[in-house]
Order: structure tokens, then sequence, then C-alpha cells
């Protein structure tokens, strides 16, 4: 997917985006997120109305550059990545993507930053930081939950998305032994793009 050109959505797309989001939304984890943003009385109290918002913050396109037609959309950026007219990486935080795209070849993964004192990633590596070549293109560094549900993501970045009308919202989480930053840029009504960063770790038997 490249910015700058106009993005044409099909019916069949609108379909898999309405199955994607009928599926998650049977999740624990989006139950437990619907719930605390009917609570806070950002979302509204039935589940077609959160379908609704969710469509409109993660699907609805939109135009990066002024005066282009619209281009991206936040699950697009987010979740499978795009490109600044075909030159520049921009976005695919999402470690699922990455798997898929390197199967394909199309990814060639070269490093991480974790933790200090590690040599590789292991289990405990929730949160890395990768640089690699997509087509070849070079994103010196990308940031991505590892292992987590997509559902999962969707929940948390709503969540800080709907909890803040900043350009950028980013919210100090703490996850077991770590400390997180997520972060949240807002395009308008919609999300821009959205990642973890991994500020430290309160165990050092982990490093």
């Amino acid at each position: 997917m490249s910015t700058g050109v106009a993005e044409v959505v099909t019916a069949e797309e609108i379909a898999e985006m309405n199955r994607f989001l009928d599926a998650i939304l049977e999740t624990k984890v989006m139950k437990i997120a619907h719930e605390y943003l009917v609570g806070k009385k950002w979302s509204k109290p039935g589940v077609k109305d959160f379908k609704t918002q969710l469509y409109n913050i993660w699907f609805q396109l939109y135009s990066r550059q002024p005066g282009q037609g619209p281009d991206s959309c936040g699950f697009e950026h987010v979740f499978v990545g795009e490109s600044k007219r075909g030159q520049e990486i921009m976005g695919l935080h999402n470690w699922v993507q990455f798997y898929l795209q390197e199967k394909r070849n199309n990814i060639d993964y070269k490093g991480f930053v974790a933790r200090q004192y590690k040599s590789r990633p292991d289990e405990d590596d929730q949160v890395l930081n990768l640089q690699f070549s997509w087509k070849d293109m070079v994103k010196p560094v990308g940031s991505s939950f590892i292992g987590v549900s997509p559902e999962f993501e969707v929940a948390v970045y709503t969540v800080v998305f709907l909890a803040s009308q900043e350009k950028t919202t980013k919210e100090l989480v703490r996850l077991e032994e770590y400390e997180l930053q997520l972060v949240v840029n807002r395009h308008g009504r919609y999300i821009g793009t959205a990642y973890p960063v991994l500020l430290s770790s309160n165990n050092p038997d982990l490093y």
C-alpha cells in the first residue's frame, strides 16, 4: 500500500473488515475494553454502535497529504504497513504481518534492539524494536508487540485514542516487569499510527 495514491475500497474489502470486527468483538479482551469505554462514556453500550465506532476509528479512509485523495487508514498503517510513494516504509507495527511478510520473502530482518545485555530475543520479550527492509525499502527502527493477539492491540490502542484529544498521546503502562509507553497519534477523528515503546524492565534477571 502506498500513500499519495487515492485508494478505492471494494465491497469484498468492506466485507472483510466487517468480518474482522465481528470476530474480535466476540473476544473477552474487546468485551472488557467496551465495558470500560462505556463506563467512561466514550462509547455507546450497544455492540452495533461500538462496531461502527471501531470501523470509523480504524478503517475510515483519509488523506495523509493535504490535497490528495483518501489514501490511508489506521488499520492499514499499523497492522498491514504502507509506503510513502513507494520510497519509505510507514507503519507495520504488527508481529503477525511481519511474520507473514518474512515467510513470503518480502521482509529482510536486519536485527533488533531489546533489553540490555542480551544477544538475541527470547520468550520474555514482549516488545521489540526491529530494523528491517520491506520490498526494497529500509525501516531503520520499528517497534512492535510480540505474541499478542490483534484484538489486544485494537483494544489498548482504541482506549488510549479515546482517552485523549491530543495530537499524540503517550500513555505509560506497567505490564508485569515491563514499563511501556503506548504511543497513539491522532489524524483528526481517526488513528494515524499506534505502537509500543519499551522503556525499561524492573526485573534485572530479565536482562
